[in-house]
């Protein structure tokens, strides 16, 4: 896996705390709550996108497909929230709740596997 610069790590963490940090406050204050949201995303996805897996592992490519699923999950539930925010297209109730679930699974999965597949591999080329 490529690894990511000490800024970009921390934009991916200050990223991943502003995507928790808005939808606890979409509860309270929507506006506020859906675009702190909506840079979290921003700012996690970049990032996630950013490191690469240049090996051949079957199950590393999978897992990673499943943590950009994750990110496109995030997005869409930014999309949803919006949608039920501003009251637009066809999904105005709470879809994104939905999306966000199944972001945050993929996501959970997925970073435990990979270090475990990782260390698997460092130690089959012993």
């Amino acid at each position: 896996m490529k690894e990511l610069s000490p800024l970009q790590n921390l934009c991916f963490r200050v990223g991943a705390v502003l995507m928790l940090v808005g939808v606890a406050v979409f509860i309270v204050l929507p506006v506020v709550g859906m675009y702190t949201y909506g840079v979290g995303v921003l700012m996690f996805t970049l990032m996630q996108v950013q490191t690469e897996y240049l090996g051949r592992n079957i199950t590393l490519l999978r897992l990673r497909r499943q943590q950009l699923l994750a990110c496109c999950c995030f997005v869409l539930a930014c999309v949803l929230m919006s949608m039920q925010l501003l009251q637009w297209g066809p999904f105005r109730r709470q879809e994104w709740v939905v999306a966000l679930a199944v972001g945050c699974v993929l996501e959970l999965y997925t970073s435990f596997r990979i270090p475990n597949e990782i260390k698997k591999e460092e130690e089959r080329k012993r």
